[in-house]
């Protein structure tokens, strides 16, 4: 039996439109009760659904009925808490030590920075490896199928410790700098605020 004319466009309509509320941004409100109550289905949720909305990479904001702040951040935090709590954690004992070094660190925003591009890079590698017909932009190319991605991938982490200390050098080198010229400006500053005598001109005979 053939489908009814409009059928397939119906049903083209309702992906695109899946398409698209998958790609806006949802709204989670929390309360003082600590429940999460979804805008989007106007229903209230639990952490384990707000975990699920990040497995289906879908867009959202939690934030505070009471305040309007930001909450989501802290949110995701709880996620990753409870989960390396289930017995299946992705963070060592010995990588959570090293982490905590980090913090109050000169190197605390380089290691940020680093640990962010490698796991950009890693999602975009799974990606390609689990839809190998498929780029990261979309297109049709396969590109990232291979292996030796993972190679790739490994061979990377040299040149990307040397961009972010390069970086890093060179932030610090230009505050430097710009410390020495406030210095000097101040100091240029009190020593013409002081009352030296002037300077008296030679005598000639």
């Amino acid at each position: 039996m053939n489908a009814h004319p409009g059928s397939e466009q119906l049903i083209n309509e309702v992906d695109s439109r899946l398409d698209q509320m998958a790609s806006e941004e949802r709204l989670i409100k929390k309360y003082p009760n600590r429940r999460l109550y979804d805008t989007a289905t106007s229903a209230y949720i639990t952490l384990s659904d707000v975990k699920q909305l990040v497995v289906e990479r879908c867009l959202f904001r939690v934030i505070d009925a009471k305040t309007g702040d930001d909450l989501t951040r802290a949110i995701l935090l709880q996620i990753i808490t409870e989960e390396e709590s289930n017995g299946s954690p992705i963070f060592s004992s010995q990588m959570l030590y090293q982490i905590i070094q980090f913090y109050g660190d000169a190197f605390q925003q380089m290691m940020s920075c680093y640990l962010e591009k490698n796991i950009e890079t890693f999602v975009e590698i799974q990606n390609n490896l689990q839809n190998p017909t498929k780029g990261s932009n979309g297109n049709n190319n396969g590109t990232m199928s291979d292996p030796s991605t993972y190679s790739q991938f490994i061979s990377m982490q040299g040149p990307a410790i040397q961009g972010l200390m390069t970086n890093y050098l060179e932030q610090n080198a230009k505050n430097f700098v710009s410390m020495q010229q406030q210095m000097q400006k101040q100091s240029n500053n009190m020593l013409g605020s002081l009352p030296f005598p002037p300077k008296s001109s030679p005598s000639k005979d």
